[in-house]
């Protein structure tokens, strides 16, 4: 099975998860802040969702599952601010109302309807598959960075995950913390060689970037399988799986991270730049 037929597959098992309306219902906290937002509080397993759901969270082996390329293990709140120059915050702040109401508008309630009839398990085993599926890329930026510990740990589990994981959607090392290196992209390659970030910069539908990021987004979607599915529109809906599926572990932290925030645009911007500056000096 090449791998167009197969993302394909995963596609129609997708659609058809959302759309039975068979499925157990699973509600649980969210811990992953959007990064086109400000960070939100991380809830533990133990507390009750908004809504009055009891229901557990994930648990802290299925939380190492979706440890991406936003998260950080710094005290931000004790660091100083890294700024990026904002030379065309008019038109960020305009592309950012614009994502903004794409996700309240059609996103938000995509993903509340697709957990609501998705079980979690499910919902898990699609994160693992996409991730699966970059881990190539994230290699590449690795061995540029000369981590070859790192590389070895992506291209390791690549392997084993797509054979043994059935194309990924197992993870079969949970139980080896050193297989999970810091994720890495071409935009952290770049700064490594001494790229600065230009300047701050907010993508339709990507949210927020800077100059140097952006072109590594352009490089490393050359090597996401996913942009090589044909027909195009057969690829932009799994994307779109990807993207609703991820955002249906994190609602509640972009919810609260909004309410909380008194300027939500520079609040992501903050975030952002300081997030992905902590990731850099890794």
């Amino acid at each position: 099975m090449n791998i167009s037929n197969a993302l394909s597959l995963i596609l129609v098992v997708g659609t058809l998860c959302v759309f039975s309306g068979c499925a157990s219902q699973t509600k649980e906290n969210s811990r992953f802040p959007e990064p086109e937002i400000a960070a939100a509080p991380v809830h533990s397993p133990e507390q009750a969702s908004p809504g009055g759901d009891s229901t557990p969270g994930l648990t802290d082996e299925e939380e190492g599952l979706f440890k991406d390329e936003w998260d950080t293990t710094d005290d931000q709140a004790s660091q100083e601010i890294y700024k990026v120059a904002d030379p065309i915050e008019p038109f960020n702040r305009a592309v950012f109302q614009f994502n903004d109401k794409l996700y309240e508008w059609l996103l938000r309630p995509l993903s509340l309807g697709y957990r609501k009839v998705t079980p979690q398990k499910m919902r898990i085993g699609v994160q693992n598959f996409f991730v699966n599926l970059t881990a190539p890329a994230r290699m590449v930026s690795c061995i540029l960075q000369g981590k070859g510990q790192a590389a070895t740990a992506e291209i390791g589990k690549f392997i084993i995950n797509s054979t043994f994981g059935i194309l990924g959607f197992m993870d079969l090392f949970t139980d080896y913390p050193e297989m999970y290196p810091d994720s890495e992209d071409l935009g952290q390659s770049l700064a490594v060689y001494g790229i600065g970030d230009g300047f701050y910069l907010v993508l339709p539908f990507l949210g927020p970037s800077t100059l140097r990021d952006a072109v590594g987004q352009v490089g490393d979607a050359f090597m996401d399988p996913v942009t090589y599915i044909d027909p195009v529109e057969t690829a932009v809906a799994v994307k779109g799986l990807n993207t609703v599926n991820r955002l249906s572990f994190r609602i509640e932290d972009i919810d609260d991270a909004k309410k909380a925030a008194f300027d939500p645009y520079e609040a992501a911007r903050n975030f952002y730049t300081q997030s992905r500056r902590n990731r850099i000096k890794k």
